[in-house]
């Protein structure tokens, strides 16, 4: 199944990191400021290199011809960002498919903004602008929340805070790399959608993933007939019976799980005895629920 080609949206997450100044170009001493901006200039495209902190490695061919016919009609409208990063050299921020259109274009030059920046700020903006694409595949998105977790050091609330998402979202991709890797692979070239994902996470055994991912494929499973499945698998596996839950618990149940963000558990021995549990996917989300309950 081919995966549809989108258009391409800007994000703006990467205002969230630049401030919009303006500042002489001949301003270059990084120790003075963090960003060095300037007005919006053109800039020989082989002065140019791509950026090595790129978290999208896959560009579609197609997609890439039908951007180079809008630039070759309608220009460039929105500038590229760029890294000054000497005389007559600058490295791609932002803007990878303009860059690469305009290069099967045959054009010589680019508009750009300009900027002065570290590697660490120039990973997390790469990373930022990454998530605010229209058109990533669940994965991609995954991995780049991943390393502004592990390579930037953002938390879950700084990064929902970065990126305009909510913490649940994000956790929500995060679940995905727990998936097979054969897994991920299809979904990322479009065979599987997020849905069908999420689903499967919460199937332990690694063969009884691919035993579903398999069928959702050959069968072409919807997002609903894959729960059902699922469903069906874990029903083959003998319960322990459990307690009738009183409807008192299910709605404080309900109150608990509105108050933390997350869907509580609940597992009845006996007649008003058993045990909640609460769900957590990482560090930052154990200390998040830890503060709530304290009251910080």
């Amino acid at each position: 199944m081919a995966k549809a080609i989108k258009k391409q949206v800007l994000g703006r997450g990467l205002s969230a990191i630049l401030k919009e100044t303006q500042t002489d170009l001949s301003q270059t001493n990084a120790k003075t400021a963090k960003f060095t901006t300037g007005s919006t200039v053109d800039v020989p495209l082989k002065f140019i290199e791509v950026n090595p902190f790129q978290p999208r490695t896959q560009f579609n061919e197609n997609s890439l011809k039908e951007l180079a016919i809008s630039i070759k009609e309608l220009g460039i409208i929105q500038p590229i960002t760029l890294r000054k990063m000497g005389v007559n050299s600058f490295q791609l921020v932002s803007g990878e498919r303009r860059f690469r259109a305009s290069k099967m274009l045959g054009l010589e030059t680019i508009p750009a903004y300009l900027r002065l920046a570290n590697d660490h700020d120039i990973l997390e903006m790469a990373l930022v602008e990454n998530i605010q694409r229209q058109d990533l595949d669940p994965i991609e998105i995954a991995m780049s929340y991943q390393r502004l977790m592990e390579e930037v050091k953002l938390t879950q609330e700084q990064m929902s805070n970065r990126v305009g998402k909510k913490r649940s979202t994000i956790a929500n991709y995060l679940r995905l790399l727990k998936l097979d890797p054969i897994i991920q692979t299809g979904m990322r070239d479009g065979f599987i959608g997020m849905g069908h994902g999420r689903a499967m996470v919460n199937i332990i055994k690694t063969e009884d993933q691919l035993s579903v991912y398999e069928q959702i494929i050959s069968k072409k499973l919807s997002v609903r007939a894959t729960e059902d499945l699922i469903k069906k698998l874990n029903s083959h596996k003998t319960p322990k019976k459990t307690a009738e839950i009183p409807n008192y618990i299910k709605n404080g149940l309900n109150k608990i799980s509105a108050f933390i963000g997350y869907k509580a558990q609940i597992k009845m021995s006996k007649k008003d005895q058993g045990n909640i549990s609460i769900p957590f996917h990482s560090k930052e989300e154990f200390e998040r629920i830890l503060k709530l309950f304290k009251g910080d």
